[in-house]
């Protein structure tokens, strides 16, 4: 059962009871990410992830790590470009612990200088790590191509100069301005009653401040765009491009059916073309980026310095090949049944399940029943793709960027979708 409730500091709190679990998930998601940054301070919503479990008024940084082990419990963060989310994994008697623990790291962290500056450097070594990995480092050329200047382009790590100039004063002036009551949600799933967590709340989080801080962020202008960036690699990477669907999208469900036959799994049009007819390329695949009011969908290979052509030119085939040509119906019935299967079974853990609640409520406003979902798929037609197709899929949106030993890449600009 999905239970919603407004703490009288404003924070949402949502649970979903499932007494058949041993384990709680509860997680405080700040509806705030690195979109919602200005460009000079890019990294911050991430610093202030990292420094959270730094030391509070409380605890220490080992104190809390000690603490979590101590119930063998599992304790993390992550950032995105439109949330931060602060987590905890427990059997159910340790939930207070969990609590106490994370309300103290989210209300009464000290940012210590000394901290600061230790996990400053851990940071710049994180971005280094991407920048030496030619696969993630070239989704992230990517995102800053497709979104140019706008802040949905902007790394969630931020760069070396951003992170480098963060003063406390920079991160603390973040977290008070964009850590408001009205952006927070807590989600707890597992073994949990709704009206003991409630208590719990009431009792370790204080009142939050009220009001809206974040940056005002336009929608993105786009328009075709091609770089490639020479790198002495064994491979060349690429990501193509175009526009998706926002998270809300009526529509989600017929591009997420089209994605999935497009190049999400083994059997997908991509992966069985490149890889396995003619063993261009180790790793293929796509995938949808959505937020709140716009989308991408990419199509990620990496191949050899003498295939990465053929590889473009076959991507480029598919995305042609779902404008031009009805999915036959066997098809569009297993990338159906793969994504209500992929679904079903990953609402088998505690922490899914919460993140599903909280994610719900941040794009939704609402839970989506998993019937609703269900249907929503089953709704999906060959004309259905065909049609979502024909919007998505054109030149305007196209985006290219490869990375590695390319030689002669301006001949990429006459590369089409028509």
């Amino acid at each position: 059962m999905i239970k919603k409730t407004t703490l009288k500091n404003g924070v949402r709190v949502i649970s979903e009871a499932l007494p058949n679990l041993s384990s709680v998930s509860i997680g405080i998601w700040v509806a705030n990410g690195s979109r919602h940054e200005r460009r000079e301070s890019n990294g911050v919503a991430h610093f202030i992830e990292h420094l959270l479990f730094k030391g509070t008024t409380n605890r220490t940084a080992l104190d809390i790590a000690r603490e979590i082990d101590s119930v063998g419990g599992i304790l993390n963060a992550f950032t995105s470009r439109e949330y931060v989310c602060y987590y905890a994994k427990v059997l159910d008697r340790f939930l207070p612990k969990a609590v106490d623990i994370l309300a103290d790291i989210f209300t009464n962290s000290i940012f210590d200088p000394e901290e600061i500056e230790k996990e400053r450097k851990v940071i710049l070594q994180e971005i280094n790590m991407v920048e030496d990995n030619p696969e993630d480092l070239v989704h992230d050329l990517f995102h800053q191509k497709f979104w140019k200047h706008h802040p949905l382009g902007m790394s969630i790590l931020g760069d070396q100069q951003s992170v480098s100039g963060l003063t406390r004063e920079k991160i603390i002036g973040f977290k008070d301005r964009m850590y408001r009551a009205e952006d927070i949600i807590i989600a707890a799933a597992g073994n949990v009653d709704h009206q003991e967590l409630l208590a719990l709340l009431e009792k370790n989080l204080p009142r939050i401040a009220t009001g809206n801080g974040r940056e005002t962020s336009t929608e993105p202008v786009h328009k075709k765009r091609i770089e490639t960036v020479e790198r002495d690699l064994e491979q060349v990477h690429m990501c193509l491009g175009i526009r998706g669907l926002p998270q809300n999208h009526p529509r989600r469900f017929d591009a997420f059916v089209m994605n999935t036959i497009l190049g999400g799994s083994m059997s997908s049009r991509l992966f069985q073309e490149v890889r396995e007819k003619r063993g261009l390329a180790y790793s293929i695949y796509s995938y949808m980026a959505s937020h709140a009011d716009t989308g991408s969908l990419v199509i990620y290979a990496g191949s050899g310095p003498g295939h990465y052509r053929e590889v473009m030119e076959l991507s480029l085939g598919e995305l042609k090949r779902l404008k031009r040509e009805p999915v036959p119906q066997v098809e569009l019935d297993a990338a159906r049944e793969q994504l209500k299967g992929n679904m079903i079974l990953s609402l088998e853990s505690s922490d899914n399940r919460m993140s599903k609640l909280a994610k719900n409520e941040i794009y939704f406003g609402q839970y989506q029943p998993l019937d609703a979902i269900i249907a929503g798929f089953d709704l999906v037609t060959t004309d259905s793709i065909m049609e979502i197709a024909g919007q998505l899929l054109d030149d305007d949106y196209l985006t290219l960027v490869m990375l590695g030993k390319v030689e002669g890449g301006h001949t990429f600009s006459n590369i089409t979708l028509q």
